[in-house]
């Protein structure tokens, strides 16, 4: 089934990277901001009944009224088959209530944006405590994995060891030790607040070893700089970083080199100087398999 990539202006250069590795057109989301600060999407014309929007929801809430309108235009247009492809998604860190008073933000955002689409893809989503993406988002989902780009885009290694933040991060460590054919370390941390952390490493002997620390999410850049620094004072040989989707500022991935790590890879899902890994091919692939669902 053929289809049309849409994007908005600050994300086209990736829109069209998706539409070329699908051999589809692609099309400009242009929106109109009236002076008190709503906005406006207009849509192209649809060239084909099946569409897919792509919008990575990093810095959601100015992005969030643009996504559902466009998909209300798109729809109206003709549009039948919408498919979103957020390889960032939102609101999904707070998957349960922690503390009394809070939201539980991931049951009224994700069923917000996923009703609006015949299916969303999106990458290493953050399902601590969520089995079933879809359930969540309540339309079909396809939550992919980028160990492949991002290993591609390390240095190769003999059996380094590799480093996960947290114990919920085992699965995902696990794997990329299978992929890396080195052994799986898991830290123990305890965060206090969004920018104060804690991390504890269990016994390990990673003296004259190359270390690969991965995480899914970097935003602050305290708990990787602290994974650093613990295994840079174990005596590591090397550390490399490897992160999904790099939210970290100027100084705040520096202070993560400067705790030890010599270089810092990221996927492209979010727009970062460190953005190594393209997804474009990975998620052609799962727009077509969508497709043929």
């Amino acid at each position: 089934m053929s289809c049309a990539v849409a994007a908005f202006s600050d994300e086209s250069e990736r829109g069209q990277a998706l539409a070329r590795a699908l051999g589809a057109p692609f099309a400009p989301i242009n929106v109109h901001r009236f002076p008190d600060g709503e906005t406006m999407p207009t849509v192209s014309a649809p060239a084909s009944e099946t569409t897919v929007l792509y919008r990575s929801l990093d810095r959601p809430n100015r992005k969030l009224a643009d996504l559902l309108l466009a998909a209300d235009a798109f729809r109206r247009a003709g549009v039948r088959r919408l498919i979103l492809v957020a390889p960032y998604f939102c609101y999904l860190r707070q998957d349960a209530v922690f503390a009394p008073g809070q939201p539980l933000s991931r049951d009224v955002i994700g069923p917000l944006i996923g009703t609006r689409f015949s299916a969303v893809i999106t990458v290493q989503a953050h399902l601590h405590r969520t089995s079933d993406l879809a359930a969540a988002l309540g339309t079909r989902a396809l939550n992919l994995s980028p160990i492949e780009p991002l290993a591609a885009a390390l240095p190769e290694e003999d059996r380094p060891i590799i480093v996960g933040p947290d114990v919920e991060s085992k699965p995902w460590v696990e794997a990329w030790a299978r992929r890396l054919a080195g052994r799986a370390v898991v830290l123990h941390k305890t965060r206090r607040s969004d920018d104060q952390v804690s991390v504890e490493r269990p016994p390990m002997d990673v003296a004259g070893r190359s270390v690969v620390i991965v995480d899914d999410v970097a935003s602050s850049g305290g708990t990787l700089a602290r994974a650093a620094a613990l295994v840079h004072k174990a005596g590591a040989s090397s550390i490399d970083v490897a992160v999904v989707h790099a939210l970290t500022s100027g100084p705040a991935t520096q202070r993560i080199l400067n705790a030890g790590a010599r270089r810092i890879v990221s996927t492209d899902s979010v727009p970062h100087p460190t953005n190594v890994a393209k997804l474009a091919p990975m998620l052609a692939d799962a727009v077509r398999q969508a497709l043929a669902a």
